[in-house]
């Protein structure tokens, strides 16, 4: 499971590629995305959605919310 994979991101015109891992954690899972050097894990919230969360570590690197949201809807399209 730590094996890498790349997810692909439509984003401001341009397809763009990141790598992720996923790390299964009892019942739960998240993807561990690295964004321009960021990481970023993202893990489902109450809704069920996936959410992105930026470690304390890497708060002031935080990539672009658009951005973000394009990842987590990528993850969803992967799943379905």
């Amino acid at each position: 499971m730590d094996e890498p994979f790349l997810i692909p991101v439509h984003y401001k015109g341009a397809e763009r590629q990141f790598e992720a891992t996923l790390q299964v954690l009892g019942y739960m899972h998240r993807f561990h995305v690295t964004v321009d050097g960021t990481v970023v894990y993202f893990e489902r919230d109450e809704e069920g959605s996936y959410r992105a969360i930026v470690p304390p570590e890497e708060k002031g690197k935080a990539p672009d919310m658009e951005l973000l949201r394009g990842i987590a809807a990528a993850i969803e399209k992967i799943l379905a």
